[in-house]
């Protein structure tokens, strides 16, 4: 279980840990054993917590002994119990990894697994947040980019120009979430007189997407050891005065695929 792997490395970065789940105390004891849990795991008859949370899952019969599960997900709070960020997911086999998660709260350095690029308009630190995942995990495409000297890329925005993005070739067992974008600027065309959303500094481009554990994905993935995550980086860059021509920078990387935990995991985790 991943959370149970990483829990040292979360307690030594200052950070708790709670699973809370419908499953009863002795359930919950069950599974700790099983697994040899050490971190606190919280029943919540009734699904009480969930559902004030609104997390529960409608989609599920109240009838089946599977009524009560919320949508699996992470909430994240400060010292003072104030939720910070949350990250949650529709299908119940699906889950951020620990590092898909820190990455989005941590500051934007790059990863140990960068793969640097360079062209004549921008550099492109592109990492990604794990390298072994199971099916139903969620991972982070990372996109570090610095614009050259005078030089700017365009941001989401009310505007026509082509946005900065990242495309995923797509495949069967393989879901693209929307890219997460940092703040932009606005940059003035002065001949023009015209302010457009921009990226002129270093920033962090983030593109999740989810090894899926859907029956389909999973005939499709067969007894493969690994797959190939392919895609681009696509943009067009200006400066103060000329926009070049539209580039894209391609990136692969190769996941190692662990076997998905089929044990029952209980309601809430």
């Amino acid at each position: 279980m991943e959370l149970q792997s990483r829990y040292d490395d979360l307690r030594k970065q200052g950070l708790g840990l709670i699973a809370v789940s419908y499953d009863p105390p002795a359930t919950l004891k069950q599974f700790a054993l099983s697994r040899h849990i050490t971190f606190p795991m919280v029943s919540d008859p009734g699904s009480v917590i969930i559902k004030r949370y609104g997390l529960l899952n409608e989609t599920l019969d109240p009838k089946t002994r599977f009524y009560g599960v919320p949508h699996p997900g992470t909430f994240m709070l400060d010292a003072k119990g104030v939720i910070v960020a949350r990250f949650f997911e529709d299908a119940y086999q699906e889950r951020n990894t620990v590092n898909s998660i820190l990455l989005k709260q941590s500051d934007p350095k790059a990863l140990p697994n960068a793969m640097r690029s360079e062209t004549a308009h921008l550099t492109v630190q592109t990492s990604i947040s794990d390298t072994t995942v199971a099916p139903g995990k969620r991972v982070s495409l990372v996109f570090d980019v610095t614009p050259k000297r005078h030089m700017h890329v365009y941001a989401p925005g009310r505007h026509s120009y082509q946005v900065i993005a990242v495309k995923i070739d797509p495949q069967p067992w393989l879901k693209a979430s929307p890219p997460s974008y940092p703040p932009s600027e606005i940059f003035l065309f002065k001949e023009l007189n015209e302010k457009v959303e921009t990226y002129s500094k270093p920033f962090r481009l983030v593109q999740d997407v989810t090894i899926l554990a859907t029956p389909e994905a999973m005939k499709q993935l067969g007894a493969a050891a690994s797959v190939s995550v392919r895609a681009r980086l696509e943009y067009q860059a200006c400066d103060d005065k000329v926009c070049y021509a539209p580039t894209t920078i391609p990136v692969n990387f190769t996941l190692s695929l662990s076997a998905l935990d089929r044990k029952p995991a209980g309601g809430g985790l």
